[in-house]
């Protein structure tokens, strides 16, 4: 019975700590994708830093990639900034992949 147990605990380690990559990961990425959009809005330094923290903070409203997407949409929008929402996809697609990398050497 003790190595079903230890098993167990096992997969739930693994689990823990499989949710706490994912957690970083997005949160790089969020961070990221703030910096590549406050790049496209014009905002520099110590307002792009700020900015990549609104966007970290935006995935905090709901789950899932949604309202990361929104808030950088409608700032875009805002602002006049042509993106489509397929490049925005496509930078927050390229930019977990860069997530995910760095979180792994780091």
């Amino acid at each position: 019975m003790s190595s079903i147990r230890d098993r167990q605990e096992g997969f739930e380690k693994k689990f823990a700590m499989d949710e706490e990559t994912k957690f970083k990961a997005m949160a790089r990425r969020n961070k990221l994708l703030g910096l590549w959009a406050a790049e496209k809005l014009g905002k520099t330094g110590e307002d792009a830093d700020a900015y990549a923290k609104e966007v970290v903070r935006a995935d905090f409203e709901e789950a899932g990639d949604d309202d990361v997407f929104r808030k950088v949409r409608a700032d875009f929008d805002a602002a006049g900034v042509a993106q489509s929402d397929h490049q925005i996809r496509g930078a927050m697609a390229e930019l977990l992949v860069t997530a995910v990398e760095q979180i792994k050497t780091s």
